[in-house]
């Protein structure tokens, strides 16, 4: 193990804001499917300034990913007839007619939504060994894991960076060393039907889904479907967004299905189980945001429809596995609710401006849609509520916030306490705008006695910096905490290092990546409370990527004094990505 020595990339410091600048990303993209990485394998990621028109994003790989025999679909002559005719309607009419002449926006261009480190991989099996630079703490016993969408398949249409195929991605670390580093795709029903395949087939929900094109693309896949090709019933879902270890089993989730149950090895490779009902108690979509209450030991959850009423669902399971009854919540319109909170007593329920409307397609424009005329409100609700008769709306005009951090209640004022980050132009993720987007870390006060609510930013104007993807001390999720870490997601979509506010005062302090480095979300591991010095004990974990270099590593940072610990490298390339959980060792002895 080699002593650690202040890198040069490596800046803690007050924050100053820098000029909202977008690196310039452009790059083509052909059909084909990401091949697996051999063991050991490095996976050189195309450096930004230097990708071209000419140039794909995902580089023809050596050894293309072929279905195996057992994999393959065996079709009839009637099926075999009809998947001809509706590849050649897909190539004839939506291809050729109502998609290539329009060209893409930038939202949904795979050009800019999968160029440089946003491109996929292929899976790494575990390498085992990691060099290590500087000293890993002993506490840190288990496996960190991150989500994050990575195509199997090149986009044939449009192709947006949420709708890439679940990827995990899990370090062990015990006894100070790294002992292991995989990447599996989760194998959700959707990944398993397309390889079977061969092709992509289930719509994009966010790249395809627009406009007449998308229209035409629903109805060709319900075609396929109908003959028999593909089977929407097993799921649609991707899986690529969060994780959560609940009651022995590690769930990968996006808001579009039930969660998959994915099993860390003994040697640190990762398989999916499939997908997880809750032993048949669960039989609608589950949002990617459930929040683990860490006095009780349940999970909270919520559910939306954007087709049929009741357009959102409250439920929880107990520590032990067990639903609760839905709690129907009524909503004029289906509403994106990506994320939400919790308190000791309470959830808290953002029904914000992003809105879903199917009709404007017909009219060619995108179902996800910004209604200016529509109040933002939260609900509050009692976690042991009957129905949505006990909710409490509070108006929160102007207000959309993609991520919340943390929730409490002061009863002193009657008041639940909301910290999150407040982004504007709100629908700017999924629909192109002209204004830079910002992401502005709020705390908001609502009153559940008089209704009226306030907000406030947390960082004086001088330190606005965009923070987004991040945590609390998962220990007092749901009460009131001084401390929060988050990406600094500077220039966007990149994230240049993160911060941690203290939500109090204001303070902030960052952690730097460098010049030309790259992460994510900064995944807060505690120190066992029963040995904790305070809120801030522990350490902060999270993948970085040196795009020149096009090498992949792990930093693991104080989370008190904000100094670099140690760095992991990694045997191949880690693309961006979204969300991440810390599993201890006794969460991997108990999985099912």
């Amino acid at each position: 193990m080699q002593t650690l020595t202040a890198p040069s990339f490596v800046s803690i410091h007050r924050h100053t804001p820098k000029g909202r600048t977008r690196a310039p990303n452009s790059a083509r993209v052909t059909a084909r499917a990401v091949s697996s990485a051999p063991a050991g394998a490095a996976t050189r990621a195309p450096v930004p300034s230097q990708l071209a028109p000419a140039k794909p994003a995902i580089t023809s790989p050596k050894a293309p990913a072929a279905v195996r025999r057992d994999e393959k679909k065996k079709l009839n002559l009637f099926q075999r007839a009809a998947g001809m005719a509706l590849d050649a309607f897909e190539e004839g009419f939506v291809a050729n007619l109502l998609e290539r002449p329009h060209g893409l926006s930038k939202t949904v261009d795979p050009a800019v939504q999968i160029a440089g480190n946003f491109a996929p991989v292929g899976e790494t099996p575990p390498t085992h060994a990691l060099p290590v630079t500087g000293r890993i703490p002993p506490f840190i016993d288990g496996v960190y894991a991150r989500n994050g969408a990575n195509p199997h398949f090149d986009p044939v249409a449009g192709h947006h960076l949420f709708d890439g195929d679940g990827m995990v991605h899990a370090l062990r670390i015990r006894n100070g060393a790294a002992e292991s580093y995989a990447s599996r795709f989760t194998a959700t029903e959707r990944l398993r039907q397309e390889r079977a395949l061969g092709r992509p087939v289930f719509p994009k929900a966010i790249g395809e889904l627009h406009g007449h094109s998308g229209i035409a693309r629903l109805a060709l896949f319900y075609a396929r479907a109908a003959c028999g090709l593909v089977d929407p019933s097993r799921g649609t879902g991707v899986a690529n967004a969060g994780l959560v270890y609940f009651n022995g089993h590690l769930l990968a989730m996006s808001e579009d299905d039930i969660p998959y149950h994915v099993r860390v090895g003994d040697d640190g490779d990762l398989t999916t189980v499939g997908r997880y009902d809750f032993d048949g108690q669960l039989a609608c979509p589950m949002i990617a945001h459930p929040k683990l209450d860490p006095a009780t030991g349940e999970l909270h959850a919520l559910s939306y429809d954007v087709i049929k009423k009741p357009y959102l669902k409250y439920f929880y399971f107990a520590a032990d596995g067990t639903k609760s009854p839905d709690v129907e919540i009524p909503l004029d319109q289906p509403t994106m609710i990506h994320d939400f909170a919790i308190t000791e007593n309470f959830v808290v329920v953002p029904d914000q401006q992003v809105v879903f409307k199917l009709q404007e397609m017909l009219r060619g424009g995108s179902p996800v849609v910004l209604d200016k005329g529509k109040t933002s409100r939260f609900g509050v609700l009692p976690k042991r509520a009957s129905d949505a008769s006990e909710m409490v709306w509070v108006d929160v005009p102007d207000c959309f916030c993609f991520h919340l951090w943390n929730a409490w209640e002061e009863t002193e004022t009657d008041e639940v306490v909301v910290v999150g980050s407040c982004m504007t132009p709100a629908d700017s993720i999924f629909n192109d705008s002209d204004e830079p987007l910002q992401s502005v870390l709020t705390e908001i006060r609502l009153n559940t006695r008089t209704g009226a609510s306030t907000r406030r930013p947390i960082l004086a104007p001088a330190e606005q910096v965009n923070l987004e993807v991040g945590m609390v001390n998962s220990n007092l999720l749901g009460r009131k905490t001084r401390y929060a870490y988050l990406a600094v997601a500077e220039p966007w979509p990149k994230v240049s290092g993160f911060a941690k506010v203290d939500l109090a005062t204001g303070d902030l302090t960052k952690f730097d990546y460098g010049e030309g480095r790259f992460g994510g979300e900064p995944c807060f591991v505690p120190m066992d409370p029963a040995l904790s010095r305070g809120e801030d004990d522990g350490y902060i974990l999270t993948f970085v990527h040196d795009e020149p270099a096009g090498t992949s590593e792990l930093l693991v940072v104080n989370a008190a004094d904000m100094r670099l610990e140690a760095t992991i490298q990694l045997p191949s390339r880690v693309p961006y990505g979204f969300h991440g959980t810390f599993i201890t060792a006794s969460e991997l002895e108990s999985q099912a």
